[in-house]
């Protein structure tokens, strides 16, 4: 029996976290079982941070911007897992046939996104941590945290922006097929400029950094500059408060519009019957 094309999934909170949970493990447990990886993620994205390093001071920046460069180099990881493996997710499964699995699932699309987020989110804070350490020890940076509370509380304001983007992303990948490919390589050196991942944010100038701030990781990694550096306020942006305020909006935009853009996916996938369909 086929379900209507106006079918809507009961909710359930158990199920939902459940789904989570499940869905977050084995990300969670594949990153102890390759070893390998470790070692690739974090040696090779500390090469492009030695890189401006050296560049830096051999051009005698300011000290600060050696903080900025490995800060940036471990945010780096988290728009690497946005990128390929939460954008291009449901793309890669439709891809290997687990989609149609997905869609006459009981369960919420929402929920095994952001259980892949979640399992994402802390093998890539493990990676980070490695960069932002070695990275210290090896060009010696001073940090200098007004507040650690201020700190976790930008960072975790960014990732729910950063992956409610990456939800939202997904559903846009699935509907354009195969030329999410080509949009997630296209998507990835830009967004190192736009980001200021190796450079303050407000060296772009006012408007080209404004239009940035609609990209999470740029006032994020911006307002953890400011708290993290001691003549961090003075490379940043805007205000902290400013900064943060407009990540809550980004944050809640982009995880409704996650919300809605999944939810169409999914009546699309029941009303055509071929969104599943991986030679469409």
């Amino acid at each position: 029996m086929e379900r209507p094309a106006d079918f809507a999934r009961p909710y359930s909170p158990r199920l939902f976290f459940q789904t989570v949970i499940a869905r977050a493990y084995p990300r969670i447990i594949g990153t102890q079982r390759e070893k390998s990886w470790l070692f690739f993620d974090v040696f090779l994205p500390m090469l492009a941070v030695s890189a401006y390093v050296f560049v830096y001071r051999a051009i005698g920046a300011p000290e600060t911007y050696i903080g900025f460069v490995v800060m940036g180099g471990a945010m780096t990881a988290f728009w690497m897992n946005i990128l390929w493996s939460m954008s291009s997710q449901l793309y890669w499964e439709k891809e290997q046939g687990n989609l149609a699995l997905y869609i006459i699932a009981p369960n919420s699309l929402m929920a095994i996104l952001l259980g892949m987020a979640f399992g994402g989110l802390v093998a890539t804070t493990l990676r980070a941590f490695a960069i932002v350490l070695f990275g210290s020890l090896l060009f010696k940076v001073q940090f200098a945290v007004t507040s650690f509370l201020a700190l976790f509380g930008t960072f975790t304001l960014t990732m729910v922006a950063l992956y409610g983007m990456g939800m939202m992303f997904s559903s846009l990948f699935l509907l354009l097929n195969r030329e999410a490919w080509h949009l997630a390589n296209l998507a990835q050196e830009p967004i190192y400029l736009l980001s200021g991942f190796y450079f303050p944010l407000r060296s772009l100038g006012f408007w080209v950094a404004a239009s940035s701030s609609l990209i999470p990781l740029a006032l994020g990694m911006d307002a953890m500059r400011q708290l993290v550096f001691l003549e961090g306020p003075s490379f940043g942006f805007l205000n902290v408060g400013i900064e943060l305020a407009i990540l809550g909006a980004l944050s809640v935009i982009f995880l409704i519009g996650a919300r809605y853009l999944l939810a169409y996916m999914e009546r699309l996938a029941i009303r055509e019957g071929r969104l599943t369909d991986s030679r469409r």
